[in-house]
């Protein structure tokens, strides 16, 4: 089991390659997202195989799979716009450690310098078992955002994956497509209601990326090798808190030193930036979860974009305003 910045990480099922997010707890809360009747949008990044990002593809350059059908793109853009992002901030007792919490102010730091002042929006969030607005989404703050987070106190058990879900919802109905949740956390989860697969299927069905920054406090950094990190991240991102993160079109980074905390940062903020927006009509003829399957025609184009959808779900009070965009 990987320990990150002492705590280990929850222990929860690891979904198969290929294999659309289950609910594994049938009791727990899920609300539910329905899709338009007439058409469903899908945000994704695409990269190169050494992480470059491709800003200048065409429509035809692309092919979706419905539940392994091929589906005719109706609505396509590509238009660089304005970011915004729910920082969640993990206040939970394993959060405890004065460094670790430094670790997580610089991560912050690092994340609203890519911001732009007058374009982008964020918001600051924070939990343990439950969550707390610290501020509202609005225009980039990093004064506001920084005094939020440092008037946090450590306090309780862990409930991230119901606090990535919530943060989520927070985020629809803000009428923007380029927007994203960004967890600062120490990886652990002790008390959530949800399974990782829940949280991953719900996001997902909302389209709203999920990306996950690991801190490491610098007493834990000590001693430890290139290699070392290299096995501590492929650990980390073959864990259920991984598969959340890419299952939401997100991903999940290992901030072990402030190189790396920059550079998720960056590539988080960018990747918001230059989404690619894809809108195709819904399969009607069969209810409940579609996966999907977004490629380009240059097999050599790595495309990250959420797993599948919702038809025709259950009329709920929470409906989701980014089917359409």
């Amino acid at each position: 089991m990987l320990v990150v910045a002492g705590a280990p990480l929850a222990a929860h099922r690891r979904l198969p390659q290929g294999q659309a997010p289950q609910t594994t707890t049938p009791e727990a809360p899920r609300p539910t997202f329905r899709t338009s009747v007439d058409r469903v949008g899908v945000t994704a990044v695409v990269r190169r195989a050494n992480g470059q990002p491709v800003m200048n593809l065409k429509q035809s350059d692309f092919e979706l799979l419905d539940n392994g059908v091929p589906r005719e793109i109706l609505e396509f853009r590509s238009e660089p716009t304005p970011a915004t992002l729910a920082l969640l901030a993990d206040t939970s007792g394993s959060m405890a450690l004065e460094q670790k919490r430094d670790a997580t102010r610089a991560a912050a730091e690092q994340v609203l310098a890519q911001l732009t002042p007058g374009e982008d929006q964020v918001g600051l969030y924070a939990f343990d078992t439950t969550l707390q607005e610290v501020q509202p989404l609005g225009p980039v703050a990093p004064g506001r955002i920084l005094q939020g987070l440092d008037h946090l106190r450590p306090f309780g058990s862990t409930s991230l994956f119901d606090a990535i879900a919530e943060t989520s919802r927070n985020l629809v109905g803000q009428g923007r497509t380029h927007r994203g949740v960004v967890a600062l956390t120490d990886g652990g989860e002790n008390s959530s209601r949800m399974t990782a697969a829940e949280v991953s299927r719900l996001v997902s069905e909302i389209d709203v990326p999920v990306y996950i920054i690991v801190v490491i406090s610098p007493n834990f950094r000590e001693g430890l090798t290139p290699t070392d990190d290299r096995e501590s991240y492929t650990a980390l991102a073959a864990s259920s808190l991984g598969n959340l993160a890419r299952w939401t079109g997100g991903e999940i980074f290992l901030a072990s030193s402030p190189a790396q905390t920059n550079l998720a940062a960056r590539q988080i903020v960018d990747e918001l930036r230059h989404q690619y927006f894809i809108g195709f009509a819904p399969d009607t003829s069969r209810p409940g979860w579609h996966p999907i399957d977004l490629r380009t025609r240059q097999k050599s184009l790595l495309v990250r974009a959420r797993s599948g959808y919702v038809s025709q779900s259950r009329p709920s009070s929470l409906t989701s305003q980014n089917s359409t965009h």
